[in-house]
C-alpha cells in the first residue's frame, strides 16, 4: 500500500519546524531550526522576515530528504505560526520593507492607549473581540507606515502588502502568487470583524491602513493554491492555516462548545470552544475565530497566563532550589501542603482575567517553619490556580460548563501540578498521546480540505489520551482558592499604591 503523508509547517516565535504526520496521525519526521531573535530597544522585539522564510524552507527540505519520501506522497501542506506578529513587503519586489514585528513588542503601547483614550475601546471589543493592545497587529502597522521612510506614499499607490507569519509563508511558497491569511489569523489584527467575516471600513480608518494592503481572508481548510515548482519538481497543494493556539485547539479535537484546551509552556494558553456564536467577554478574556471549515465557523474563548512553567526556570535559576526543572515535582512532594505559603508569579504584571501590567511577583504566608519544598509546591500550585482564575472567567462569560481539560506542552508532564489542575476544577484533566498539537492541528485542517481524513469523526478515532487525571469528589479546596484570591488582591493592591 502507498504510503501517504500530511506537512505540517510550525511557524514559532524562536524556531520553524517541519513535521511529517502519517495516515494515522503520528509523527513520521521532524525537523527544526532555531533562528535570529533582534531587541533593537527596551520592549522592542524584530524577526528578520527573511530568515524566518530561509529557515521554514530549509526545513521543510530538511524533513523531506531525511524521511526519503517523493514529493507525491505528500498529499497537503498545512500551517501553522506565531500570531499577531507583522510583515509589510513590497508586492513589486517582495522585499520586506522593514524587520517583522513580533507579538511580544511593545514599541506601540502608548498609541493604543491614546485610542483608548478616544473612546474606542468598545467599539475595537464589540466588533473583533479583542482588547486594544500593542500585542495585536493593527498598531505595528501603523508604526511602520509612519516610521519607515516612504512607506505612507507606497502604501496608498497599493504597493505595500501586510500579512501576518502564515501570510508572508504562503507569498513565498507560491513564489508570489497568492497573498491570503486564514479567518484565525484575521481575528488577531484588531481589523477584521468577526460578525461579518471581513475586514471592518471604520477599524482600517481608526488605525489609518489602506485596504489594498490587506490578504484575502480565507477559510482555515482549503486548497489555497500550490507550491511554486523553483521549490520542488511536484507542486504540493497548500490546504490548512490556523494561527498557533486555535491550530492546537483543533489538534486537541475541541470541537464541541464547552471543550477547552490549554498549554502549559512557558506561559499558558487557554482556548474554550463557544460554538458558532461569538460571545463578547466581560471578564477581560479575548473572543477569537476558533476555525472556520466549509461555512461553518466556530468561536473561542482565551486567555493568556504570562507565567507558569518559567516559574520552574525562576527556582532552578534564580534560586537554585533544584537543579534540573525535573527535580521539582520530587521536592514540591516531600509536604503535604504548602502551610500557608502563596507564590504569586506575577514577574511581567499579571495575564488574564487581572490584566494588571504593575504587579509583581510576590512570596505570601511565609513562616519560620517554611522551606524550599513549601516554596517549590507553591510556585507549582500557582499555574493551577491562575488557570483556575481564567476558566471560571470563561464559564461566566460562556454560560457553559467546562466538559474537561485537554492539555499539552511541557508542564503536562508533572503528574503533580495536573492532578492538582483536574482537583481544584473538579474535572477531569486529559494529556493526549501526541502532544505536538500544534502542528497536529494544521495537519488536520489541511488533511481534511484534501480528503487525507474524511472528516472530523475519523480524526476523532486518531486522537489517543496518554493519561487522564481525574478529579477528587471529596477533596474541598475552597479554602485554598479563597486564600489564594486574597493573595492576588494583595499583590495588585502593592502595584496600585502608588
Amino acid at each position: 500500500m502507498k504510503k501517504e503523508f500530511i506537512l505540517a509547517l510550525d511557524q514559532g516565535t524562536t524556531s520553524s519546524r517541519a513535521i511529517l504526520f502519517n495516515k494515522e496521525g503520528k509523527i513520521e519526521n521532524v525537523a527544526q531550526k532555531e533562528f535570529t531573535q533582534i531587541f533593537p530597544k527596551s520592549g522592542w522585539v524584530e524577526h528578520n522576515a527573511q530568515e524566518i522564510w530561509s529557515t521554514q524552507l530549509a526545513v521543510l527540505t530538511e524533513v523531506i530528504a531525511q524521511s526519503k519520501v517523493k514529493l507525491d506522497e505528500i498529499k497537503a501542506i498545512g500551517i501553522t505560526n506565531q500570531r499577531e506578529t507583522t510583515v509589510v513587503w513590497n508586492k513589486k519586489t517582495g522585499e520586506p520593507i522593514h524587520n517583522a514585528i513580533v507579538w511580544q513588542d511593545r514599541r506601540t503601547a502608548e498609541y493604543c492607549q491614546a485610542i483608548a483614550e478616544r473612546g474606542l475601546a468598545d467599539t475595537i471589543q464589540q466588533k473583533t473581540g479583542l482588547l486594544i493592545d500593542a500585542y495585536f497587529s493593527a498598531s505595528k502597522i501603523n508604526w511602520m507606515l509612519t516610521h519607515v521612510e516612504g512607506a505612507r506614499e507606497l502604501a496608498e499607490k497599493g504597493e505595500l502588502a501586510f500579512g501576518t507569519i502564515d501570510s508572508w509563508l504562503v507569498y513565498n511558497l507560491t513564489s508570489g502568487k497568492k497573498h491570503i491569511t486564514d479567518v484565525t489569523n484575521a481575528s488577531r489584527t484588531l481589523l477584521y470583524n468577526i460578525h461579518t467575516l471581513s475586514w471592518d471600513e471604520e477599524l482600517l480608518a481608526i488605525f489609518d491602513i489602506p485596504a489594498s494592503m490587506l490578504p484575502t481572508v480565507c477559510s482555515s481548510s482549503e486548497i489555497y493554491g500550490e507550491t511554486s515548482t523553483e521549490l520542488g519538481s511536484r507542486p504540493i497543494p497548500i490546504a490548512g492555516i490556523a494561527g498557533d493556539q486555535q491550530a492546537a485547539l483543533f489538534g486537541q479535537l475541541c470541537t464541541q462548545e464547552g471543550m477547552a484546551k490549554n498549554t502549559y509552556g512557558t506561559g499558558c494558553f487557554l482556548l474554550m470552544n463557544i460554538g458558532n456564536k461569538p460571545v463578547i467577554s466581560t471578564h477581560k478574556l479575548v473572543t477569537t475565530i476558533a476555525w472556520k471549515i466549509g461555512d461553518e465557523v466556530q468561536y473561542a474563548l482565551e486567555g493568556s497566563i504570562f507565567i507558569a512553567g518559567a516559574v520552574v526556570q525562576w527556582l532552578r535559576d534564580e534560586l537554585g532550589i533544584v537543579r534540573h526543572a525535573r527535580d521539582i515535582e520530587a521536592l514540591a512532594t516531600k509536604v503535604d501542603t504548602t502551610e500557608g505559603v502563596y507564590v504569586v508569579p506575577a514577574f511581567s504584571g499579571l495575564g488574564a482575567p487581572h490584566w494588571n501590567a504593575d504587579a509583581r511577583g510576590t512570596i505570601l504566608g511565609l513562616s519560620r517553619g517554611s522551606n524550599d519544598a513549601h516554596i517549590a509546591r507553591a510556585a507549582l500550585e500557582s499555574i493551577a490556580y491562575q488557570t483556575y482564575d481564567i476558566l471560571q472567567a470563561m464559564e461566566k462569560d460562556s454560560k457553559a460548563p467546562i466538559k474537561e481539560l485537554r492539555v499539552d506542552g511541557g508542564a503536562t508532564q508533572n503528574n503533580f501540578v495536573m492532578q492538582f489542575q483536574a482537583n481544584l476544577l473538579k474535572t477531569n484533566v486529559v494529556r493526549p498521546a501526541i502532544t505536538e498539537t500544534t502542528a497536529l492541528g494544521a495537519a488536520f485542517l489541511a488533511g481534511l480540505a484534501v480528503g487525507f481524513w474524511e472528516d472530523i469523526d475519523h480524526l476523532k478515532t486518531l486522537w489517543q489520551e496518554d493519561k487522564t487525571f481525574t478529579f477528587h469528589e471529596q477533596d474541598d479546596y475552597s479554602q485554598q482558592l479563597r486564600e489564594w484570591k486574597r493573595a492576588t488582591e494583595t499583590v495588585k493592591f502593592w502595584a496600585n499604591y502608588k
